[in-house]
């Protein structure tokens, strides 16, 4: 009666203890992707260290000093050119190596000037959008990748499957395939990074050349006006 009663009660005691949930890290899940992790890993660095240099270049280009076009109206009006070109040498802004191009052909035919300027405009949007194509290739690249390493790993998942023979189970077809899953969400995520980083950078790009293209036209009104008078 007694050996009954223990046995009830340790019956009772395995069914009420409760499932050791399992957990898998995220270093887990990248170390079960396979070898299609490692271009994903190299592309999303690139892409962080493109973003990260290129947003600082962007913030530095974009730093606008209010009083430097009245400076160098001060400056041309009042004869003193070279004085005008050393402040744009000083100033390490796009748009003042732009001004400083169009001072240099100060007493030119109006287009010849402008032309200059256009040139040298050219050269630095060029120059600030560097690396963009990294960003655009990730984002296109990395969740093909991915896709690539799902496939790849479906192919191995029903080959175990069927080499199991008799033996086989779901078990080992479901291990298969969320290994597999793991690099088409690791490059969906490096894809949408990319994206979304030069995505903000081309719009950083783009309000600097609105800013270049204001500087400009404020620079041959400034040309103009003692022609007005």
């Amino acid at each position: 009666m007694i050996n009954n009663i223990l046995s009830a009660i340790m019956l009772q005691a395995a069914v009420a203890e409760p499932v050791a949930e399992q957990e898998l890290s995220v270093w887990d899940l990248c170390l079960k992707g396979g070898f299609i992790m490692i271009p994903l890993l190299i592309l999303s660095l690139v892409s962080i260290y493109i973003f990260v240099e290129r947003y600082l270049a962007l913030r530095k280009a974009a730093a606008d000093d209010a009083t430097f076009m009245k400076r160098i109206k001060d400056y041309i009006h009042d004869g003193e050119v070279e004085s005008a070109e050393n402040l744009c040498k000083k100033t390490d802004t796009p748009y003042a190596r732009l001004i400083g191009k169009g001072i240099s052909r100060i007493g030119r035919p109006m287009n010849d000037v402008l032309v200059a300027i256009e040139n040298v405009g050219n050269i630095e949007i060029a120059r600030l959008g560097k690396g963009f194509t990294w960003l655009a290739t990730t984002a296109a690249g990395a969740p093909m990748l991915g896709f690539l390493g799902t496939v790849t790993g479906m192919v191995k998942a029903f080959f175990s499957l069927a080499s199991a023979g008799n033996s086989a189970n779901i078990s080992i077809l479901a291990g298969g395939i969320y290994e597999a899953l793991v690099t088409t969400v690791a490059g969906l995520v490096v894809g949408i990074i990319a994206l979304f980083a030069y995505n903000y950078l081309t719009a950083r790009v783009n309000h600097i050349m609105n800013q270049l293209e204001n500087k400009t036209m404020e620079f041959m009104d400034l040309l103009n006006e003692p022609a007005s008078k």
